[in-house]
């Protein structure tokens, strides 16, 4: 089955399995999908994730992460899409949620936080937005 916006479905599978507080979410893998999970697990937003290999693909299993009873992750959105791109500059890049959240964004530097991107002054594709 091909999917149209993988990351979509990835971003849309965490949050229905944290909202259902599910202690792990698995899912196909992709070298775009691991840099915007390491980006997830280093600002403290999963607990941790694996790769699995087979002989062709590779599965991605994320351990999410609560605080209490409460999901870290509030809410993922989705802002490019493969049928409309979402290109911003450095100088465009804002605070989520009153610096309580992140951007991720897809940059010609690599897959980085919105604070990295400005400070590195590279603008790219806003992927999504995690708070």
């Amino acid at each position: 089955m091909s999917l149209s916006d993988p990351i979509a479905d990835m971003l849309t599978r965490i949050r229905n399995a944290s909202r259902a507080k599910h202690p792990k979410v698995t899912f196909g893998g992709s070298r775009l999908k691991i840099a915007i999970l390491d980006i997830l697990k280093r600002e403290g937003f999963i607990e941790d994730y694996a790769v699995r290999k087979d002989k062709q693909k590779s599965e991605l299993d994320v351990m999410l992460k609560y605080s209490g009873r409460q999901p870290v992750i509030r809410q993922l959105q989705r802002v490019s899409s493969p049928g409309r791109r979402f290109y911003i500059k450095a100088t465009e890049v804002r605070p989520v949620r009153n610096h309580l959240g992140l951007s991720i964004l897809s940059t010609p530097k690599g897959v980085m936080t919105g604070r990295e991107a400005r400070t590195q002054n590279v603008g790219g594709e806003l992927i999504c937005r995690v708070w």
